[in-house]
Formats: structure tokens, sequence, C-alpha cells
């Protein structure tokens, strides 16, 4: 099964955010290379908030080009096989933290977002990551830094998509 078709199985399992669901279906029914950055009219992305329920943390990454505080998360690759995979593999890059598995059920959000030109759109899948007892994080060159947050410190430093993935996480834990 190829990534695309992948997604497209995701995406109509996914419960929730209807009208927003569709925009994605409809999109890469429209794009067959709708998974790849090369896709000008936009891209499905992947990312993981991690989390460490036990202390009541979240670990984000302060993104070296948008300087923002974000989950980790990126562009699928051609050796991913499943949109999971990719959220997993950009979640143990960007944290350096080996061991994190996906929360079951699949995707917790979906959020669609602008980027700057050429690319117009990143469709973004969001999974959550849970991190193993006595995680030690690592900052890639990804990043210009990585923290962990408790869960109400997150409004304050992360925008709305952040915190709207961290409500629907603690809702699904």
């Amino acid at each position: 099964m190829s990534l695309h078709d992948d997604a497209v199985l995701v995406l109509k399992g996914y419960e929730g955010q209807e009208e927003l669901r569709q925009t994605y279906l409809d999109h890469l029914a429209a794009h067959p290379d709708g998974m790849w950055k090369a896709c000008g009219d936009g891209h499905i992305t992947a990312s993981a908030l991690v989390i460490d329920p036990s202390r009541g943390q979240v670990l984000l990454t302060l993104h070296k080009k948008l300087r923002m505080w974000l989950q980790m998360g990126g562009h699928c690759e051609p050796g991913d096989a499943t949109v999971a995979a990719a959220a997993l593999r950009e979640a143990t890059e960007e944290s350096g933290i080996t061991g994190l598995t996906l929360l079951p059920g699949g995707p917790v959000r979906l959020d669609r977002h602008p980027i700057p030109a050429p690319c117009h759109w990143h469709f973004d899948i969001q999974y959550a990551a849970l991190a193993p007892a006595g995680t030690v994080e690592a900052i890639s060159d990804e990043s210009l830094d990585l923290r962990w947050f408790a869960y109400a410190e997150v409004a304050d430093v992360a925008d709305e998509s952040v915190v709207r993935l961290l409500e629907a996480t603690r809702a699904r834990l």
C-alpha cells in the first residue's frame, strides 16, 4: 500500500472534524502527489505531541525557522510506510528520544495551516507520542531549543493549534 493510500484510509477512519477531514480527502483525491513537499497546492505532514502523563508534561521544540514552540513533526518521506510511522519518525528525530510509542486510536487531531511560498498549505495529521519513563531528550539541528512544559504552561508559550492538540490528547488519555 502506498503512503497516499494509507493517508486516505487513516482519514476515512478518523472521527471528528468532519469538514476539515473532507478537505484533506478532497486534496488527496485531486493531488496524487499530495503527500510530498513538492506539491505546490499543499501537502500532508505528520506530527506528534510528545507527552509524559506521569509528570503532566509535554515536550515542545522551538522551531528553527518559525521561532515558535511546536510539537514535533514534519514532511513525509518516501521511506515512511504509514502516516503514523512518519509521525513517530519525526518525533523520534526531533526529540532524540528512543522508545516513543504512539497513543493508540490513530490521529488525535487534524490541523491545516498556511505556510510560506512556494507551497500554500500543510495538512497536518497529528498524533500523540508517549515518552518512556526516565526519558532523556536531545535537541536536533532543526530546533533552537527543546523543553518540557507543564500542561498549564502550554497556552503561555504555544499557539492555539498546540493547545488544541494538548486538550485532545488529554481527553484521549
